[in-house]
């Protein structure tokens, strides 16, 4: 195997001084998550989140721009209000998914049964179609849910779970590439079935206990009927009530705005140029979009304040890095990595010379270490990497590969991309959901996080040579959801 680059840890000290003991990482996030708030992308405030960000870089000395990128048009949340009628009156916990359309005119309430279809295949749909009519369909059943404050799951709700999974899962996973293709597309497809059948709008299950919401939603797939994510407890009762034959009944009433045509978002990007190889790039990131039923406090919040924060420390230590250290707080992260695959794909041309992407995106929780992402040939090179901050805690490395955040958009372009393992500090239940604001960040866990991402930078950009590079393969392009051709009206989707 290759020689691992040798690691000069000299500059360690003076950066974890700076980050643990003159840290500004909770300062940023409240004003990022308080005052500037959720950053949905396409937003007039994800902007805000750029220009101050990118101010930010500014005052701690570094160059700093936006770089823009096309994104698939906007989509703007209005009032909701979802009333169960019968068989009693209750007000539902729910939100509408984004990039979903309204009941209609200024919200029309639109009242229906409550009916849950079990389809797969076009096939098993037919079934459903006359009873879908002039309702709200569940598609799923309740996921399994427990408290995890409570006592220990039992032997019988460990199975439950694992089966609720595997029949998620399984099928998908074991299929053959023909047959998971067909089941992709099916999926794709079920919304404009359901809209042609008459269906009032599509509920979904949030998954998550104490009434916490979930979020999701793409420009890249626009819905062609409501659909709401109702608390987990509104959807297992209606559940119940239609296995005891007694049909819930919904007035919804949604009121959103979506645009189509393309505008330009931008991802901040900063940097501290590196003395010998300034043409040589190490890349720290984070996304800075954010959901917006909370405040995007430790998704990402604290990511992006972490990358901040590992930029002030490096810059205000004193240090010179030998290669160029760009900080990047992408955008668009949320519908699809967009933001990073644009920058990938912008700079596909120095793919060779970005030396690693490292990026922080599960929480508020310490660095508990790195996941190799399959490159098991660094593994002595990352233990080397962390031996300054073992002592804080991020001492693991392990092949994990992580999924879902934007060192994934490199790693086509064959540059190394790593997302730290960290604490779970209750990420699962906040992430996406209503409770996702500044006081569930951790102070001390930030200071450390941003010590462990800037000394390993600082490292990085300091090896005594370009870390190999990983395999390459086709970029995915970005594009949208692809329809059903027999689902298409008049060639539009």
């Amino acid at each position: 195997s290759a020689q691992v680059p040798t690691v000069d840890t000299s500059g360690a000290a003076a950066v974890i001084d700076q980050a643990l003991n003159h840290s500004q990482v909770m300062e940023n996030l409240q004003y990022l998550t308080d005052v500037i708030g959720p950053r949905l992308t396409g937003s007039v405030a994800v902007r805000r989140a750029n220009d101050w960000t990118l101010e930010r870089f500014k005052s701690y000395g570094l160059d700093a721009k936006l770089e823009s990128w096309k994104f698939g048009g906007t989509w703007t949340r209005g009032p909701i209000r979802v009333r169960l009628t019968a068989p009693r009156a209750h007000d539902v916990t729910a939100a509408s998914w984004a990039w979903a359309p309204g009941t209609g005119e200024r919200g029309a309430v639109r009242t229906g049964p409550v009916v849950r279809i079990d389809a797969t295949t076009p096939d098993s749909f037919a079934t459903y179609r006359s009873r879908v009519k002039g309702a709200w369909v569940m598609t799923r059943p309740p996921a399994p849910v427990w408290n995890g404050d409570g006592p220990a799951m039992t032997a019988t709700d460990s199975q439950t779970q694992r089966e609720y999974f595997r029949n998620v899962f399984t099928p998908f996973r074991d299929a053959d590439s023909l047959t998971r293709a067909r089941m992709q597309q099916f999926a794709n497809d079920v919304p404009f079935l359901l809209q042609r059948a008459g269906a009032l709008g599509i509920v979904l299950d949030a998954g998550k206990e104490h009434a916490l919401l979930n979020m999701s939603g793409s420009p890249n797939r626009i819905l062609p009927l409501p659909q709401i994510v109702v608390a987990h407890e509104d959807y297992a009762m209606f559940d119940r009530l239609l296995r005891a034959s007694s049909t819930p009944l919904l007035a919804v009433s949604v009121t959103n705005e979506l645009t189509r045509d393309s505008v330009p978002q931008w991802n901040t990007v900063a940097e501290i140029r590196g003395s010998e190889h300034p043409g040589q790039v190490v890349i720290v990131g984070a996304h800075l979009d954010s959901w917006d039923l909370g405040t995007g406090g430790t998704d990402n919040g604290t990511g992006a304040m972490c990358v901040l924060e590992a930029a002030r420390a490096i810059a205000q230590s004193g240090l010179t890095p030998g290669r160029t250290i760009r900080f990047v707080l992408f955008t668009g992260e949320e519908q699809g990595l967009i933001g990073s695959r644009k920058y990938a794909e912008a700079h596909a041309a120095e793919a060779d010379s970005i030396q690693a992407v490292i990026v922080l995106d599960n929480g508020t929780g310490a660095i508990t270490g790195q996941a190799l992402q399959g490159r098991t040939d660094l593994e002595g090179l990352w233990r080397a990497l962390l031996a300054p901050v073992a002592r804080l805690g991020a001492d693991s490395v392990v092949n994990r590969n992580k999924g879902g955040t934007d060192h994934l958009s490199f790693l086509p372009y064959g540059v190394p991309g790593f997302n730290f393992n960290q604490l779970e500090r209750g990420y699962n239940h906040t992430h996406h959901s209503q409770s996702d604001t500044y006081d569930m960040a951790i102070a001390p866990d930030l200071a450390q996080a941003s010590a462990v991402m800037a000394v390993s930078a600082y490292e990085l950009a300091n090896l005594s040579a370009l870390i190999p590079r990983g395999e390459r393969t086709a970029p995915t392009p970005v594009e949208a959801v692809k329809v059903s051709d027999s689902l298409l009206v008049k060639g539009k989707r």
